[in-house]
């Protein structure tokens, strides 16, 4: 297995820091201190190449907030943009090809080119093999986030890496989430750690398993089969592989289940062998918030730019599922709200920010 080596030096590149954060800053140029490395890149990127090639750089404290996501509590750790997330894409713009390149091509994320649509193209080609994907094994990982072993993911990348000053800056932002385990949710380096954490056991699955339909979306894994008892037999493989290499345990709540019967709740969607719908969930909240705008309208009122950014979203979805229905009652009745609040606010703005 090729190991890498030689990066470090790389990553302190002014030119390599000032791609950090060119890519760093996206979306977050009224950020104060986005505004503040602007107002002079040469000497606040200067400062941190001197930290990394002084190796005096250590992680700054978290600011710790907590969102519900989809009815769960997430505990959101970030870092200061100066010097540290600067610092974390100067590493991932040297190390992402080397995270990509691990992976196995049923591996999805929050990646580029691997995100919601790779995943449902994945399951989509897989179940027109109607026979092979009779029975599905779903599973989703405990807490992954929180319990990736800190010990264990420090061995993972040095199977890959032998750069001995790229480990330890490594190891230093591995150990700067308290405890043994966990790595941040929210930080954009966690994402490539966390991915490459399962990337062996993706290359077991494939490989030494011989799994031929699997897809996995983070902790959220599918895997299809004309055998109901293979199934059962692989979740036993697979808990034991996930227990004793990685420290991860697998939810209680796994199932294995006929697709027909009910469909694979997957990436925001049910897919059935032939056709597609909208998860359960997600098409209950789309009707109650497209009646709240259809009665607006009716009223005569003007939706607003929340109400606009919705509608444009749900459809968003709706086009990628079976979804001619629910377009039809839900969607093109508000076409002309949503069309005219495009014209008189969002063209209009767009012109104005052009003519000044």
């Amino acid at each position: 297995m090729k190991r890498y080596g030689n990066i470090y030096k790389q990553i302190f590149t002014m030119e390599n820091l000032k791609l950090a954060h060119k890519n760093a800053r996206k979306d977050k140029s009224f950020y104060k201190e986005v505004k503040m490395v602007d107002s002079n890149p040469e000497f606040y990127l200067g400062q941190i190449q001197e930290m990394l090639m002084n190796k005096t750089y250590t992680v700054s404290e978290y600011s710790v907030s907590t969102i519900n996501d989809k009815g769960k509590d997430r505990e959101l750790m970030k870092l200061p943009y100066f010097p540290d997330r600067i610092i974390q894409w100067a590493i991932l713009l040297q190390i992402e090809k080397v995270f990509v390149n691990t992976l196995c091509g049923h591996t999805c994320a929050s990646l580029k080119g691997r995100g919601i649509k790779r995943a449902m193209k994945l399951v989509d080609e897989f179940m027109t093999d109607i026979p092979g994907t009779e029975f599905c094994l779903k599973i989703d990982i405990r807490k992954f986030y929180p319990n990736i072993n800190h010990a264990v993911l420090k061995q993972l990348l040095r199977k890959k890496f032998k750069d001995a000053d790229l480990l330890e800056l490594l190891d230093g932002i591995i150990d700067s989430y308290p405890g043994e385990k966990g790595v941040p949710i929210g930080s954009y380096l966690s994402q490539y750690l966390a991915n490459y954490y399962l990337a062996y056991f993706d290359h077991w699955l494939k490989e030494d398993m011989q799994i031929k339909y699997v897809v996995r979306y983070m902790d959220d894994i599918v895997i299809f089969s004309s055998s109901k008892a293979f199934l059962h037999d692989l979740r036993k493989k697979m808990d034991e592989y996930l227990r004793c290499r990685l420290d991860l345990q697998i939810k209680p709540n796994w199932q294995v289940f006929p697709v027909d019967a009910r469909g694979v709740d997957f990436v925001g969607y049910r897919f059935f062998h032939g056709y597609k719908l909208l998860r359960k969930t997600t098409c209950k909240k789309f009707k109650k918030k497209m009646v709240q705008i259809q009665r607006k309208q009716a009223d005569g009122n003007t939706i607003n730019y929340s109400e606009w950014c919705s509608a444009n979203s749900y459809d968003g979805w709706l086009k990628w599922c079976d979804s001619y229905r629910l377009r039809a009652k839900y969607i093109e009745p508000i076409q002309p709200s949503l069309d005219r609040y495009y014209n008189e606010v969002i063209k209009s703005k767009k012109n104005r920010k052009v003519t000044s």
